[in-house]
Formats: C-alpha cells, sequence, structure tokens
C-alpha cells in the first residue's frame, strides 16, 4: 500500500481569521473513529462553532461536525463528539497558561491530513471588536487596490516597451 505524501485541506475555518486575533498556532493530532476518518476522506468537516479546551490536563476539540459516514453501520459515530487532541505536555501547558488571561479561547483554524495522519490547526485568539474587523477589512481592500494599480502599471508599461 502507497503511503500518502504531504498535505490534503479538508475544511477551514475562515470566519475564526474574520472574528479573532490570532496569536500562536499549534498543529495537533486528532483521536478519532474509523468513520470519522472515512467521512474525513469525502471530504466532508466544518469547523465554524468549533473551538478547544483543556479538562483535567488533556486538550479536548469541541463542537466540531464530522457528518456520519455515509456507509457506516450501527458503528457510526456522533457527528458533534467532543474528541481529544493530541498535543506534548509543554504545549498543553501553554495553553493553560494562556487560556487563564481573559478574552483568550482555543478556536480551530483548519483540518487537514499531513502525511496520512488527521491533524487540525488551533490558534489561541482573542476576540476582535466591530471596529476591529472593520479596520482589517480596509487594509485588506486597500491592499487589493494597489496592487491592482501596480499591475496595471506593469500592463502599460510592457504594451509601451513591445
Amino acid at each position: 500500500m502507497v503511503k500518502e505524501q504531504g498535505r490534503k485541506l479538508i475544511a477551514q475555518n475562515k470566519k475564526a481569521r474574520h472574528d479573532y486575533a490570532l496569536e500562536d498556532t499549534f498543529e495537533a493530532g486528532l483521536v478519532l473513529t474509523g468513520t470519522e476518518v472515512k467521512a474525513l476522506r469525502a471530504g466532508r468537516a466544518s469547523l465554524v462553532d468549533g473551538f478547544a479546551e483543556i479538562r483535567d490536563g488533556e486538550a479536548w476539540l469541541l463542537n466540531v461536525h464530522i457528518p456520519e459516514y455515509s456507509q457506516g453501520t450501527w458503528t457510526n459515530h456522533a457527528p458533534r463528539r467532543p474528541r481529544k487532541l493530541l498535543l506534548h505536555k509543554l504545549e498543553i501547558v501553554k495553553l493553560i497558561g494562556k487560556t487563564k488571561e481573559s478574552g483568550i479561547t482555543i478556536v480551530p483554524l483548519s483540518l487537514y491530513f499531513k502525511d496520512g495522519k488527521a491533524k487540525v490547526e488551533i490558534a489561541l485568539a482573542r476576540g476582535k471588536r466591530a471596529y476591529d474587523k472593520r479596520q482589517t477589512l480596509m487594509e485588506k481592500q486597500s491592499k487589493r487596490e494597489a496592487d491592482r494599480a501596480v499591475s496595471a502599471a506593469r500592463r502599460r508599461q510592457r504594451s509601451v516597451e513591445g
């Protein structure tokens, strides 16, 4: 059997990047059942309402929706069950220390397969205020307009030269 190589993206949480100011990111493994892995390989998952928390020195991923596997039988999994995250002890200690601060939460950013193993990218995040979100959108829009102007100027320059 050929081993899977590289990174295959399953799901992304674009809303988290919009709603939160991300401070630090971590890559964590996931403890999954067989039908969950098969559902993920079919490319189905949602991270929108997901978050992580530390309980009894262990990291748990909550509210992430992995739908039931269509060919699954009575062994199928619950779509929103808590899933254990696999992190190093020092990473868990760092997460505990940071989440004790007010306004800091742990959100999943992306779910993917890396060399055949399911991984989730989580981040320490601080909620943005409405004006912060507007500021970010304005910066993004002005950068896009500047890039368009530069590329248009390059096209005009090429047409004059050629």
